[in-house]
């Protein structure tokens, strides 16, 4: 029996060391350069020829491997270099009991999707004016991959949202696979809905869904404070941005676990395109329809780019919308 079990052991074994082998060989690929991986490789060429023995080989390129692990966990994330101006400025949040001053708000009017007037602004919060918190589903191109934008309604009809992005620098572009390495910080974009929906919708060509989610009041308030507080942390503190374990939609997880208001872990977290299915199981999104027309009457990218962007543009898009006041 024992026999048996260890070939199944082995094989399961080696595959783990293989992932750990391509992992590391991309680590240094993207992280330290295109030459980096080939010591690697040598390495392990050069345990395979000496040594002659396949438990001697996996036994130095897990050393090695080890070593670019602990290596990669040395790269330090930083706020200090040369942005894109749409990142430029990190925002910043001032608690006073209730109320919440936010400096660095991006309000930025697009021309074209890089072409924009720039203009950052102070906005004043009020938490006993809050009156509930949306999510934005856009969609780029992947049907089962989208982006998440968190935004919190107030009484006087204002809106504030924040995009968990990568903070590029101004030679970067962003990419997918970049994303799960150490290449981009992690930036909070704390903006008008103008400025995110409508770049996205007029000038990207994205797909934009629009969603009342069904939290208590107290928890949309919780929520807004710990992303506030985190975005204080992000000024002291950069973070890496990792397109697996920490993007725009593991974040808010994150955020809502700080809270207490998180659900079980889900694949559909991940695979986060399919958000609003796992959002109308656990009865977070509006049951007055069926899953299916519910996402279809979610859909605003047409009304977003025939409308004016203006001080009534976030009220404009959600009228009619399932969820909310007609």
């Amino acid at each position: 029996m024992i026999r048996w079990l260890h070939k199944p052991l082995a094989l399961l074994a080696a595959l783990a060391l293989l992932l750990f082998f391509l992992w590391a060989l991309a680590a240094l690929y993207f992280d330290a350069g295109a030459w980096f991986p080939l010591a690697l490789l040598a390495l392990a060429a050069g345990a395979v020829i000496v040594l002659r023995s396949a438990r001697g080989t996996a036994l130095v390129v897990l050393v090695g491997c080890a070593t670019v692990l602990a290596w990669w966990y040395t790269l330090s994330p930083d706020n200090n270099r040369e942005w894109r101006p749409e990142v430029a400025r990190l925002p910043g949040a001032q608690i006073d009991g209730n109320k919440i001053t936010v400096t660095n708000v991006r309000n930025f009017s697009y021309r074209e999707d890089e072409e924009f007037d720039v203009n950052w602004e102070t906005r004043s919060l009020d938490l006993d004016q809050l009156v509930g918190v949306d999510l934005f589903l856009n969609f780029w191109g992947p049907e089962h991959i989208a982006h998440t934008i968190a935004s919190w309604r107030f009484a006087d009809g204002s809106h504030i949202a924040v995009s968990i992005e990568t903070r590029k620098e101004s030679h970067e572009e962003y990419s997918a696979t970049k994303g799960f390495f150490r290449q981009f910080e992690i930036y909070y974009v704390v903006a008008d809905e103008r400025d995110l929906i409508k770049v996205r919708t007029d000038h990207r060509g994205e797909d934009v869904y629009l969603y009342r989610m069904g939290f208590p009041l107290e928890d949309a308030k919780a929520l807004l404070l710990d992303y506030m507080r985190e975005i204080n942390r992000l000024n002291q503190q950069p973070r890496w941005y990792n397109a697996l374990t920490h993007n725009c939609t593991t974040a808010i997880r994150y955020h809502s676990k700080h809270i207490g208001a998180a659900g079980p872990l889900d694949w559909r977290l991940f695979a986060n395109g399919h958000l609003p299915e796992l959002g109308y199981e656990r009865g977070v999104l509006d049951q007055s329809l069926p899953l299916e027309q519910l996402v279809e009457a979610s859909y605003i990218s047409d009304r977003a780019k025939a409308l004016p962007a203006d001080a009534n543009f976030s009220n404009a898009i959600r009228q009619g919308l399932p969820g909310f006041s007609r």
